[in-house]
C-alpha cells in the first residue's frame, strides 16, 4: 500500500476512535490483529499487555468507551510509509491529566495487523 493510503487509514482510525464508533474502528483491523498497550498491562495484567483478535479488541475498547465517555485523541503527528503508520497524539479524558502517546500501526493488505502503544 502507498503511504497516502495508509494516511487515510490513520485518519479513519482517529475519526472512529474519537466518535467511539467501535464497529468502524474494528473494520480497520485484520481478524487476527494484535494490540499491545501499557494500559492493558495495568488494567488486565493477565494479558501481559497484549490482546489478539477482533473479539479481544472489541472487549478492550468497549470497556474503555464505557468507562471513559470523554476519551478523545488529539493528533499531533502522523507519519506513514508503505506498511507502517507512526502516530503521536494527546490522550484527553475529563478530570485526568493529558497524556502524550505514540502508536505504531503495521498495515498489510489495507488492514491493521498490529498496533503497539507507547507512553510514560
Amino acid at each position: 500500500m502507498s503511504a497516502q493510503k495508509n494516511e487515510i487509514i490513520a485518519k479513519a482510525w482517529f475519526e472512529a476512535f474519537n466518535n467511539h464508533d467501535l464497529e468502524k474502528l474494528l473494520s480497520l483491523y485484520h481478524d487476527e490483529a494484535k494490540h499491545y498497550s501499557p494500559k492493558l498491562k495495568i488494567r488486565k495484567p493477565e494479558t501481559n499487555g497484549l490482546v489478539k483478535g477482533k473479539g479481544a479488541l472489541r472487549a478492550w475498547w468497549k470497556d474503555a468507551f464505557e468507562r471513559l465517555p470523554s476519551l478523545h485523541y488529539q493528533v499531533t503527528n502522523l507519519t506513514a510509509n508503505e506498511n507502517r503508520i507512526f502516530m503521536e497524539y494527546i490522550r484527553k479524558v475529563e478530570d485526568e491529566e493529558d497524556m502524550l502517546v505514540a502508536e505504531l500501526l503495521e498495515i498489510e493488505n489495507g488492514l491493521i495487523i498490529s498496533s503497539k502503544v507507547y507512553h510514560g
